[in-house]
């Protein structure tokens, strides 16, 4: 029992001595009382030597002993000052991230602003489970600086921002001031593709020409590009042929597939011995191949029912679907 109620006064502890709390969206300032700051090691052994210094001009009642005693601790508290307000009245702000595979790290992008004239040198951020911050940055007087945070990921779903920490000892290191923030930010985790990666369904339905999704087995030949030719299929060899100064020519392949049925991503048809897991994995692969190979591809999972279709925002909405699948009430 002492350990889980330890764990319990420590947390409740640095939630009121810290000011510890729920996620803060939208900008957030740091007042002087959400800046903390103790002495480090060196600014110790200053102190340290600031007293023997005082012990030995009290001793040998010397003048230029006082002065330079005096001097020397004015300058350590003029360092505190300086070291404290390299924090203060800093405006953060949440930035962007970018929706990540499971396995993969996150990239949480962090704004910080200064709106004061004087720049702010040192400013350490990172993760507070991470331990000491390793990423630095400086921001200059009316000006921002853009920082961005990794974190782990393992499960799919929603990823939130954990807490951050902003550490400075400028100017003398003789002090260290931090302070918390924790974004309203999140990041939208896939899974995992599956790995080997499995071929893809070779069953669909047919279109009404007959004909389906062109195959990309077959290759054709070569002719004029045309509009809504996918990029992938340009044909850089006959294009790089082409003089430049004569206008240049955009050539695309030419696929002949035959009658194929559509490409259709189903997740009722998966084989029913796969874990859910397993199965999200595969139909995530599967829409990467799809996207890679050009095939539009239609998807179903759930009450998710998505035509044929490719393109990034196609691509998006399928993994999305995966990502949330299972996970109520989170939009």
């Amino acid at each position: 029992m002492a350990g889980p109620l330890s764990t319990l006064y420590r947390k409740a502890r640095d939630q009121w001595l810290f000011q510890l709390g729920p996620s803060e969206p939208g900008e957030v300032t740091l007042t002087m009382r959400r800046v903390f700051i103790v002495p480090t090691r060196p600014g110790m052994a200053f102190a340290g030597l600031l007293l023997l210094m005082l012990i030995g001009a009290l001793n040998y009642n010397l003048g230029l002993g006082f002065a330079l005693t005096f001097f020397a601790g004015a300058c350590a508290i003029a360092d505190m000052y300086q070291t404290a307000h390299n924090l203060a009245r800093l405006r953060l702000a949440p930035g962007r991230a970018q929706p990540v595979f499971a396995g993969e790290a996150a990239q949480f992008e962090l704004l910080v602003h200064n709106q004061s004239k004087c720049d702010r040198y040192a400013v350490w951020l990172g993760f507070q489970a991470d331990g000491e911050p390793r990423q630095v940055t400086d921001v200059p007087a009316g000006g921002a600086s853009v920082v961005r945070l990794s974190a782990a990921t393992s499960g799919r779903g929603w990823l939130e921002a954990p807490r951050v920490r902003l550490v400075t000892r400028f100017p003398l290191g003789l002090f260290r001031a931090w302070s918390y923030w924790r974004p309203a930010l999140r990041v939208l985790v896939y899974p995992a593709p599956e790995l080997p990666p499995q071929p893809l369904p070779s069953s669909g339905a047919a279109s009404e020409d007959g004909h389906g999704t062109v195959g990309l087995d077959n290759f054709a030949g070569i002719r004029s590009y045309q509009p809504g030719d996918p990029m992938r299929h340009l044909a850089w060899r006959q294009i790089a042929r082409h003089d430049p100064a004569l206008g240049g020519q955009l050539v695309t392949k030419h696929f002949d597939g035959g009658a194929v049925a559509e490409l259709c991503l189903d997740f009722a048809e998966l084989p029913p011995q796969l874990d859910l897991e397993q199965k999200l994995s595969r139909m995530a692969r599967w829409v990467l191949e799809a996207e890679q190979r050009a095939l539009p591809y239609s998807f179903r999972l759930a009450q998710h029912d998505y035509g044929p279709a490719l393109g990034d925002a196609h691509q998006a909405a399928c993994l999305r679907a995966l990502a949330l699948f299972g996970h109520e009430g989170q939009p």
